[in-house]
């Protein structure tokens, strides 16, 4: 697991994504998925490569193949993804976010019924 943040792009998240469902895979496995994105394969194994060399995943020789798994799970993607939203666009704070979404973003019932039992979780948690 890395500690430090590892910077994915939208393309290397693809990857990531193919992985998170099921590993390890091999390459060929993962070209395979990714064909319907229009990529060629060298460019799928530039972006392994890439993702190799940030530490997001890792690879192991299995016969004369390597098999990728991912060291960075979704979950830690997700929150460096998020802090970096935030910290970039909204100045670390939540509020401005929300506030955007929601005069910019229609929200359903469900998702207010979820932020109030969110906000009411951490009002409790704070007392």
């Amino acid at each position: 697991m890395p500690n430090q943040s590892i910077a994915i792009s939208e393309a290397e998240s693809r990857v990531m994504e193919v992985l998170w469902q099921r590993a390890p895979q091999a390459s060929e496995d993962i070209v395979a998925a990714l064909l319907s994105t229009g990529w060629h394969e060298k460019t799928i194994r530039t972006l392994l490569n890439r993702l190799l060399g940030k530490g997001a995943i890792a690879a192991q020789r299995e016969g004369r193949r390597y098999l990728y798994s991912p060291t960075l799970t979704r979950g830690q993607w997700q929150s460096q993804e998020s802090r970096s939203l935030l910290d970039r666009v909204f100045g670390g704070r939540l509020s401005p976010l929300l506030v955007h979404f929601s005069a910019h973003e229609k929200l359903s019932a469900k998702d207010i019924a979820e932020l109030r039992k969110l906000l009411d979780a951490i009002e409790k948690k704070g007392r």
